[in-house]
């Protein structure tokens, strides 16, 4: 019943985060190794997934309410990055993720020092592309990062942000109501794929999901009333965090 408590708890918490601007797996994926030690791995990712899916899919929601999303330019992104990520996650059982599992934390600090550095970056929406250009490129980085998904994972809400911000010319708002889209394609790929093997515990998903949809509807809601540049100031703090954990996991043991 603890251990049942904490992951509920936890995945609260990552629904909010994820809410914000992304990587509630830094809060969700420890909780559950930590509750359930003995479990295959497989089956903790999957459960987790099983969870989060569904609070990102209520925060696109509830932005594209009140936030204005390019929805023919982000569609044909999110299903780009869907079969990226389904690319991806094959990629992986032929190829090892270790080189990238190094290098991680290295780029995890180059874009946190360019956002420091660039104050105004992302303060302010002004979309660089239009028409036909802007799908090509929204679609590229729904490709890559979705590849990214599948293949590997960590930081990809804030990769995501982050190319929204730089590449697009979006503010930090707009950019996480987008991203959000992008991550659902992704994350239900992987969901997808983990349910068809069977590492699901989908009673323990379901009380997960209610959790991270009620922890997505109170992210959602602070993020929109309190505007982009508190979503640059929790950007900056989860990239920070995913310094420390990759960083970890790559060297500390």
């Amino acid at each position: 019943m603890i251990e049942l408590l904490s992951v509920v708890l936890a995945s609260l918490l990552a629904g909010f985060v994820d809410a914000v601007v992304g990587g509630g797996g830094l809060v969700l994926v420890p909780a559950l190794f930590s509750a359930f030690p003995q479990a295959a791995p497989a089956t903790l990712f999957g459960t987790g997934k099983a969870a989060s899916v569904w609070g990102t899919a209520w925060a696109t929601v509830q932005y594209s309410k009140r936030v204005s999303l390019n929805w023919p330019r982000l569609l044909p992104a999110a299903a780009v990055a869907l079969a990226g990520s389904f690319a991806g996650a094959w990629t992986v059982t032929q190829v090892s993720a270790d080189g990238l599992r190094r290098a991680l934390p290295f780029i995890l600090v180059v874009l946190l020092i360019y956002t420091l550095a660039r104050k105004e970056m992302g303060r302010s929406h002004q979309p660089r592309f239009s028409g036909s250009v802007e799908t090509l490129v929204a679609a590229s980085i729904g490709l890559v990062i979705g590849f990214y998904d599948g293949f590997f994972g960590p930081g990809t809400g804030s990769f995501l942000v982050f190319l929204f911000v730089r590449v697009m010319g979006y503010d930090f708002l707009h950019a996480s109501a987008s991203a959000k889209l992008i991550n659902v394609a992704s994350n239900a790929a992987a969901f997808i794929l983990f349910a068809a093997k069977g590492h699901v515990w989908w009673q323990i998903a379901a009380l997960m999901a209610v959790a991270n949809v009620l922890g997505s509807l109170i992210g959602t809601r602070v993020a929109l009333a309190r505007g982009t540049g508190f979503v640059r100031g929790m950007f900056v703090l989860v990239v920070s965090a995913l310094i420390l954990k990759t960083g970890w996991d790559a060297f500390g043991h």
